[in-house]
């Protein structure tokens, strides 16, 4: 017991204190394993789990769309936006339909975008 409530605390704390790149980046993650934990459910024909998870990434998808400044971003922010909305899109019909084809061609987009914001942490960190 002991166990779980240090485990909380920090977990708790880790986002309490992380910065903004931080933060994203522990969205775009939990992105990944929310659509990787809907496609199992899925193929698992455990329709709740599959449900549940797919509107957790479709929210940080959502999140991500709300804080992304367009004006300021210009051409490559516009063309970010049409890849969340595709892949809100997506994820909103493989929800629906519970098609697991659906989830092996969002993910992929989904790991790249995890993919190019860590990309952009990292070179942003060694340019400070």
């Amino acid at each position: 017991m002991y166990g779980s409530n240090a485990y909380n605390t920090y977990k708790n704390n880790s986002v309490n204190y992380a910065s903004k790149e931080q933060l994203l980046l522990m969205l775009v993650e939990g992105a990944v394993k929310f659509a990787k934990i809907a496609r199992q459910a899925i193929a698992d024909k455990d329709i709740t789990k599959a449900h549940e998870n797919i509107v957790k990434t479709e929210n940080i998808y959502y999140e991500l769309m709300a804080t992304l400044d367009v004006t300021k971003g210009g051409e490559w922010a516009q063309k970010l936006m049409s890849v969340y909305e595709f892949i809100v899109r997506r994820l909103t019909e493989a929800n629906l339909k519970k098609d697991i084809k659906i989830m092996d061609e969002v993910i992929p987009l989904i790991e790249d975008i995890r993919d190019t914001w860590t990309e952009a942490y990292k070179i942003s960190k060694t340019n400070k």
